[in-house]
C-alpha cells in the first residue's frame, strides 16, 4: 500500500509548530480530560476499522486478538488516566526538614513540552496510542512516527488523530527508515521508542546529540520457569496464551521455557494437547495470526532450519492441510525446539514468533544462574505454588516485569509500571508512572518572610557560628 510519506524537511517545522502552540497555551486539566475523552470516543467508534486495518497489514490477524491487544488495552488505559488525572496533577507537599525551618516544600508535575513517539508494527495501535495518550494526560503535545511495516494501520492512526486533535497539538509523520532516523534526531522534550534492542541503540545515539530524555521499550529473551510443584497442564495453558497471542509477535511473550528435567516430556505432551484444542489446524483458521511480512517469516523459518541442521528435536504442534497456502499466507505452526544450545540462532536473538525452545534444569539455583548469565529480560514468568521458591527467584533475578503463575497480563495492570532494564529498555510508562515519565517533577521551596538563613553569613561568629554548629551535629 502506498502512503503519503512525510518529507524529512517537514519534520523540524512541524515540531516547531507543536512546541510554539504548547508554549502559547499549556494544556490545563479541562483540556487534557477533554482530549482524552474525545480520543476514547473516536477510537471506540472505529474499533472495527482498526481491526480490519491491522489484519490487512498482517495478511491476517485474529479480530478478537486485535480487540484484546489493541482495543481493550488502550481503552482501559485511557479510562484509568481520566479517572485519576486530577489526583495526579495535584502538587505534593514535601518536608523541608527542621534545618530549613520555617520554609515549606512541594513537588509540582509540570509538562515537558513535545513528546515524540516511535511505535512498532507488532501492536501498531496499542504501542502508539498508549504512550501518546499518556503524554497528552501529562499536558504535552505529541508527535507520532508509526511503523512503515503496517502502512494501513499507520494511515488509520493519522486519520483518527487528525479527527480528534488540531494539527498543532498532535501530528503524525509517515515514512520509512529515513524518516524514522531523522525523527529520532529531532530535539524533543522526551522521546519514546518501542522496538528492537539493535534499533534502540541507534535511537539512543541519535537522541544523545540533543540530550533528549528517552524511554526505550525494547525486548530480549523473556524466560518462563516452571517449578517442581506446579501443575503442568495449567502451565501449558498459560504458556500457550502468552506465546501464541499474535502468533508470538509480542515483546513480552515467553521466549523460552525452563522446566525440571524430569517433567520435560510431560510439558511437551501438555503443550501438544493444548495447541490441538486451540488450533486443530492453522490454515483457514480465523483465530490464528499470520507473520507480519516475508522478511520476518523467512527469519523464523531460518531459526527452525538452523535448529534442524544442529540436530535439535523440532516438534510442530499444529496441522497444516495446505502447505502451499500456509507458505503464501505466512502461517507458521506453533513449534517446540527441545534443548537447543546457546549457539543456536533462536537462542541468540529474540524469537518474536510462535517458536518455543524448551530447556531443562536440575535445580532452581541452576535455572536462576542461567537467567542471570544472560541479558536482563523484559519479562519473567514463574510457575510455582512454593512461596519460598518464588521469593528466592524474585530476590535473585532482575527483570522488566514479572508474572507469577501467569503470562503477559502484568502489562494490562494499569497501576503497574511497564518498562525494561538495560538491553530490554529503560524508563517506564503506563498509568501514574507514565504521567510522571512525561512530566518534570519540579521541586519548589517556599521560604518564609524572616528565615534563619538570613543570619547565616559572615562574619561567622556569635549567633551564626552557634547555628552552623547546631546544623552539622
Amino acid at each position: 500500500m502506498d502512503i503519503a510519506v512525510t518529507p524529512v524537511a517537514a519534520l523540524q517545522p512541524t515540531l516547531q509548530q507543536l512546541r510554539g502552540a504548547w508554549m502559547a497555551h499549556r494544556p490545563d486539566y479541562a483540556q487534557r480530560r477533554d482530549d482524552l475523552r474525545r480520543l476514547r470516543s473516536a477510537y471506540k467508534a472505529r474499533l472495527d476499522d482498526m481491526a480490519a486495518a491491522v489484519s490487512a497489514d498482517f495478511g491476517h490477524r485474529s479480530k478478537h486478538e486485535s480487540l484484546i491487544g489493541e482495543g481493550m488495552t488502550v481503552l482501559t488505559e485511557i479510562d484509568h488516566m481520566i479517572a485519576h488525572l486530577r489526583q495526579w496533577m495535584r502538587k505534593e507537599r514535601r518536608s523541608a526538614g527542621w534545618r530549613l525551618w520555617p520554609a515549606h516544600a512541594e513537588v509540582r508535575y509540570v509538562p515537558v513540552g513535545v513528546v515524540g513517539v516511535i511505535s512498532p508494527w507488532n501492536y501498531p495501535v496499542n504501542l502508539a496510542l498508549v504512550p501518546l495518550a499518556t503524554a497528552i494526560a501529562a499536558g504535552n503535545h505529541a508527535y507520532l512516527k508509526p511503523s512503515e511495516h503496517t502502512p494501513r494501520t499507520s494511515e488509520f492512526l493519522r486519520e483518527l488523530l487528525a479527527e480528534v486533535f488540531p494539527a498543532d497539538r498532535v501530528a503524525v509523520a509517515l515514512g520509512g527508515a529515513d524518516v524514522a532516523s531523522a525523527f529520532a534526531a529531532l530535539p524533543f522534550d522526551h522521546l519514546v521508542f518501542t522496538g528492537s534492542t539493535a534499533v534502540g541503540r541507534k535511537v539512543m545515539a541519535a537522541a544523545a546529540a540533543n540530550l533528549t530524555p528517552l524511554t526505550l521499550e525494547l525486548g530480549g529473551k523473556s524466560p518462563a520457569v516452571i517449578g517442581e510443584d506446579f501443575p503442568i497442564a495449567q502451565a501449558a495453558t498459560r504458556l500457550a496464551t502468552g506465546k501464541l497471542l499474535n502468533a508470538g509477535q509480542t515483546c513480552i511473550a515467553p521466549d523460552y521455557v525452563l522446566v525440571p528435567q524430569s517433567r520435560r516430556d510431560e510439558l511437551v505432551q501438555a503443550l501438544r494437547e493444548e495447541v490441538a484444542r486451540r488450533y486443530p489446524e492453522i490454515d483457514g483458521n480465523p483465530d490464528y495470526t499470520s507473520i507480519v511480512n516475508e522478511a520476518q517469516y523467512r527469519r523464523l523459518r531460518g531459526y527452525l532450519d538452523d535448529a534442524r541442521a544442529r540436530h535439535f528435536e523440532v516438534i510442530p504442534l499444529a496441522n497444516v492441510k495446505d502447505t502451499a497456502r500456509a507458505e503464501a499466507e505466512r502461517l507458521l505452526p506453533p513449534t517446540l525446539v527441545i534443548d537447543p544450545s546457546d549457539d543456536a540462532k533462536l537462542m541468540q536473538e529474540e524469537i518474536f514468533g510462535p517458536i518455543l525452545p524448551v530447556k531443562t534444569y536440575r535445580t532452581l539455583d541452576e535455572a536462576i544462574a542461567y537467567i542471570n548469565a544472560h541479558d536482563r529480560p523484559l519479562a519473567l514468568y514463574f510457575f510455582s505454588r512454593n512461596r519460598a521458591d518464588t521469593e528466592k527467584l524474585l530476590s535473585q533475578v532482575v527483570a522488566g516485569g514479572v508474572c507469577i503463575n501467569e503470562t503477559l497480563f502484568h502489562n494490562a495492570c494499569n497501576s503497574l509500571p511497564f518498562g525494561g532494564i538495560g538491553p530490554s529498555g529503560m524508563g517506564h510508562y503506563h498509568g501514574h508512572d507514565g504521567f510522571v515519565t512525561f512530566s518534570k517533577m519540579m521541586p519548589v521551596l517556599h521560604q518564609a518572610r524572616w528565615p534563619l538563613s538570613d543570619k547565616l553569613k559572615p562574619p561567622y561568629k556569635g549567633f551564626a557560628a552557634r547555628m552552623i554548629d547546631l546544623l552539622v551535629r
